[in-house]
């Protein structure tokens, strides 16, 4: 199930869903993927997934949204739950043959796009619209209000792009950080701090990872400034599942990250660029004090250039 922190806008991660009895903004960036759009078109029910694969082996991973058969099956399950006489009309996206962190193999995408076609078919539910295959990814907006899908191609060109020219462009402008932290007295202390240099800019702030995600997707940020503790998702977690899906640069700025520490350890194994021991910034004394600890790590991670990172099981 995707993890919702606003009812009303909603970004998917590969292996998300959401089923949703209000009107809301439910969105997705799609290489290889599929995502299935339902709509209930008699009521505002409406749902959406992003799976990886077409099938779950045998139904032996237990991480149904993954798979385009479990997945659309749950969602459409789900969508039952919410109104047993339903009537849904589907639409399909993605599948695309790309490289990078977007997407894999054509044949991937090419058995996604099968799997949700033929499901689909056998459950008697009709699709109403297709932007699927090729060699770009898509990001997708789902506007359940208006029963309104927005996809927007990216080139499959972006991606090295956007790597080999990741330095030269931050050098002909300010570096745009991200600044995630529950508190609102440290995000404006951090903020007052970048800001207080000729080439960084605070381009936004956000106070859980929920927000974090739906920031990253509509801001873009160069770095991204993360807390480890916060309510609903710790920042280890979130930082995780962003070097699996999304790759950004990331400065861990936490009082539980201590140099050496196994906590500090495991941040940079989940891909942090820097780890920062908030501690260690005296927050307090002065924004002379924190800019000499903080802001070089920050300008540090802003010159890396970060790939989508493999875990093993249990990691």
């Amino acid at each position: 199930m995707s993890l919702v922190g606003d009812p009303e806008h909603v970004f998917l991660l590969p292996g998300e869903y959401h089923v949703s009895r209000i009107p809301c903004n439910m969105a997705t960036l799609l290489g290889s993927c599929v995502a299935v759009c339902l709509k209930n078109e008699a009521k505002p029910h409406a749902a959406m997934n992003h799976y990886l694969l077409a099938e779950n082996p045998d139904n032996r991973d237990p991480d149904k949204g993954r798979y385009g058969d479990s997945s659309i099956e749950t969602i459409i399950w789900l969508m039952q739950k919410l109104d047993p006489n339903a009537r849904m009309s589907a639409r399909i996206y993605g599948g695309g043959a790309v490289v990078g962190h977007l997407g894999a193999a054509s044949e991937i995408g090419l058995r996604n796009i099968e799997m949700a076609r033929r499901l689909l078919k056998r459950k008697g539910i009709s699709v109403t619209d297709e932007d699927v295959g090729g060699t770009s990814g898509r990001r997708v907006y789902f506007d359940t209000a208006a029963n309104r899908v927005v996809v927007k191609t990216i080139q499959k060109t972006e991606e090295g792009a956007r790597l080999e020219q990741r330095r030269r462009d931050i050098a002909s402008r300010k570096t745009r950080v991200l600044v995630v932290d529950d508190s609102p007295l440290v995000r404006k202390i951090l903020r007052q701090a970048i800001e207080g240099t000729n080439d960084m800019e605070v381009c936004g702030e956000a106070g859980d990872a929920f927000e974090a995600r739906d920031k990253i997707l509509d801001l873009d940020p160069d770095v991204i400034s993360l807390d480890i503790i916060m309510p609903k998702l710790d920042g280890l977690t979130f930082l995780k599942s962003l070097s699996q899906h999304y790759p950004k640069p990331v400065v861990i700025c936490s009082t539980i990250a201590k140099d050496q520490s196994q906590v500090a350890a495991k941040a940079r194994e989940y891909g942090a660029v820097d780890v920062i021991d908030k501690d260690t910034l005296h927050l307090y004394k002065g924004l002379a004090v924190v800019q000499e600890a903080y802001i070089p790590k920050i300008r540090h991670a802003a010159g890396k250039v970060v790939r989508k990172m493999l875990f093993k099981p249990n990691q």
